[in-house]
């Protein structure tokens, strides 16, 4: 998959193009069933997804600006396991915001993407004041000579699945439904940083993991099974995320403890997949009973992943 970081990088005129248009944030399995469509249209064409950074809602609603199921690496990393000819990642600015309908098919579908085919979901809006729509889309289809294909609610799914519902399951801590809609585990990815090394002391050491996209959306907090890979082994681990209150820390921090894992890592870019919620983060009258929690939920996610 190419990808491009703006409309005017995509200078590819050798053969029309099947494309598709969002911001695919999380490329839940919704997103999935587009991405399918387009290719299986594509024949001798090439397929293409034109997506958004920031996200529109960040320069159209400031101050009410929504955090992100992925950042823009990850959603590079998903969308490339789908076999896409290009990705193009367009600045979303005020002005590119102002382009009437007919204006964004025209100079952009048209004129720079060579759009042959449309594919779309049931609830695409576009242009100024997202005052564009399927009906418009097919009239403009006819005056500029390109296919128009809509995908359905049904088709996606029975329930419609969208990337609110799921950033909703993330931050009410429900791992498990946002994991069925995504088609796949929530990630995290970051920089291994160094902590305090309270969790050495305890004889539990973890790695903590910066996040350094402040608009990545960031699970509730509590403890959850988590895997990772390094060195091409999967290893299983136990992350917190909170404030550590046990011992008074002021901060929020992603802590993971890796189950049979002895090594140095920081400073490296790790990747996690969150996996299970096993617990709220509590606060223990002492290090002792905090120790004994932590043992727990190691027995827990032991055999969780032993019956996974």
């Amino acid at each position: 998959m190419k990808v491009h970081h703006s409309i005017k990088e995509f200078k590819e005129k050798n053969h029309s193009t099947i494309l598709t248009i969002g911001t695919f944030d999380g490329v839940h399995v919704g997103h999935q069933k587009i991405i399918e469509r387009l290719n299986q249209n594509k024949n001798k064409d090439r397929s293409a997804i034109l997506t958004f950074f920031p996200h529109p809602r960040k320069i159209l609603n400031q101050g009410n600006e929504i955090k992100w199921l992925n950042t823009m690496d990850e959603k590079v990393q998903l969308l490339d396991k789908f076999g896409l000819d290009h990705l193009i990642i367009e600045p979303f600015t005020k002005e590119f915001s102002e382009l009437s309908a007919l204006d964004f098919v025209k100079n952009i579908l048209v004129d720079q993407l060579y759009t042959k085919s449309l594919v779309i979901g049931y609830d695409h809006q576009f242009g100024k004041n997202r005052e564009g729509n399927f009906e418009q889309l097919k009239e403009y289809g006819g005056i500029y000579n390109f296919d128009i294909e809509k995908i359905t609610a049904q088709e996606i799914e029975e329930v419609s699945v969208s990337s609110t519902k799921i950033r909703l399951a993330i931050e009410n801590g429900d791992i498990k439904k946002a994991n069925t809609y995504l088609g796949y585990n929530y990630l995290l990815t970051g920089e291994i940083v160094k902590g305090q090394g309270l969790g050495r002391k305890l004889n539990y050491p973890t790695i903590n993991l910066n996040i350094k996209e402040t608009y990545k959306l960031i699970p509730k907090t509590g403890v959850y099974i988590v895997k990772t890979l390094i060195d091409k082994r999967t290893f299983f681990g136990i992350m917190n995320i909170g404030f550590r209150p046990t011992v008074n820390g002021k901060n929020k921090t992603i802590e993971v403890h890796l189950l049979d894992f002895d090594g140095d890592l920081y400073g490296e870019n790790m990747q996690i997949k969150v996996l299970k919620r096993l617990r709220d983060e509590q606060k223990f009258n002492s290090l002792d009973e905090l120790i004994l929690q932590i043992k727990k939920d190691e027995i827990s996610a032991r055999k969780w992943t032993e019956k996974e």
